[in-house]
């Protein structure tokens, strides 16, 4: 299916993490991309702000539930295990050796990303809001 246009809020050469901003893992994955995306290669939004919720509307997701890490790379949406192996591949070598868990076929890659996915706040726990970016940080973020 031919993609529209650019999504919204995304210049042509932007890769963008969509996280849930609530979730404590979501938020701690954020972090990590932040601390080893030294190339910052990617910027991050949550999917509960203004230009999550455009980019998961242009991609026809849903915007009121959150199961899924999306990665917005050049015009295209990824989304559950492939999105974690594109960004992965992005970062130091050392975190690239994941890669070798391609291998497993993806619907049981999925279906292992979801049972995490569903139960993350039981599992990890759940922020009352949207933590905000550190001023530090703030260029990582869409804005």
């Amino acid at each position: 299916m031919p993609q529209k246009n650019l999504p919204p809020c995304l210049d042509k050469n932007v890769n963008v993490i969509l996280f849930d901003g609530v979730c404590k893992l979501c938020n701690g994955w954020a972090k990590f991309i932040i601390r080893y995306d030294k190339k910052q290669i990617f910027k991050l939004t949550s999917v509960q702000s203004q230009q999550g919720q455009a980019i998961l509307r242009y991609f026809d997701m849903p915007t009121d539930e959150f199961n899924t890490m999306l990665l917005v790379s050049n015009n295209k949406s990824y989304e559950k295990s492939t999105a974690f192996f594109k960004v992965v591949k992005q970062l130091p070598m050392v975190f690239r050796m994941l890669i070798i868990f391609i291998i497993i076929p993806r619907p049981i890659r999925d279906w292992m990303y979801d049972r995490i996915a569903l139960n993350r706040y039981k599992l990890f726990g759940k922020y009352d809001q949207c933590l905000l970016p550190i001023p530090d940080h703030e260029n990582r973020f869409l804005s």
